[in-house]
């Protein structure tokens, strides 16, 4: 290996010993502050995990979610030089992490930080012009066949636990002694200019928007829907995803 990757690897495994080969400007003991270059990287890395994950660090409390961050640091190290996308991984993680298996919807509660990071990022686009929208509208029977495009930043999340309730009480929209971790609870994403919104939704709204986004056409997913969920209710759901412009184009 050469020495950048030899640095890499022992820039996350403290186990390992300052790289050979590495000198200091004024002959400082070179290991010392390599030991300090790895700390501070250590540290910047379980810190940006904390911003991306705080609700799940509130969950468990700092020094648990810094040392359950630190196993991660250590065995999933950045793949890329933007930290915004750093953890994409960690709600497998956690899945996997025997010392929080007590918690079974820590891994969901993190799944949608990370996708309300997503919603954040995604890429800007124009939403579907409002005389295209009226003349679709006008014929529901030739809208069904069609597909829907929706905006980049929207996202779903599914969850057997009460993920969005978790989430939403450490936002002070609820009393988290009011929630019941086991009950199943589904979640719809969007931006709405530069804010991150999310919403409870039901079941089959959730399969709905899902489908539409895989390049299901309206009808299909609106039948898949109700066979999920015989009162699926579509108003609602269509009704936001044209008041928020979320609707790009009709195929």
């Amino acid at each position: 290996m050469n020495l950048q990757t030899v640095f890499a690897s022992a820039l996350t495994d403290p186990t390992q010993a300052c790289p050979s080969g590495l000198t200091s400007w004024n002959q400082s003991d070179v290991a010392q502050r390599f030991s300090v270059y790895r700390n501070n990287v250590m540290a910047s890395l379980v810190d940006a995990l904390a911003d991306t994950f705080a609700v799940t660090q509130e969950l468990v409390g700092p020094e648990f979610f810094r040392a359950m961050a630190q196993v991660f640091v250590q065995n999933h190290p950045p793949q890329t030089r933007v930290l915004t996308w750093y953890g994409q991984h960690f709600p497998d993680f956690i899945a996997g992490f025997e010392p929080a298996a007590s918690l079974p919807y820590l891994p969901d509660v993190a799944r949608l930080e990370m996708l309300r990071v997503r919603s954040y990022h995604a890429a800007d686009a124009a939403p579907i012009d409002a005389e295209t929208l009226v003349h679709a509208l006008a014929d529901p029977a030739a809208l069904e066949q069609r597909m829907l495009v929706l905006h980049p930043s929207v996202q779903v999340l599914a969850s057997p636990f009460a993920t969005y309730s978790l989430w939403a009480a450490h936002q002070g929209a609820m009393a988290l002694e009011n929630v019941d971790p086991m009950q199943a609870e589904s979640v719809f994403i969007y931006r709405d200019g530069l804010d991150v919104l999310l919403q409870a939704i039901t079941h089959a709204q959730h399969g709905f928007v899902h489908q539409l986004q895989v390049g299901v056409s309206l009808a299909q997913a609106i039948e898949d829907a109700v066979a999920s969920e015989a009162n699926f209710d579509l108003p609602t759901i269509l009704a936001t995803l044209i008041r928020q412009q979320l609707i790009l184009q009709i195929h």
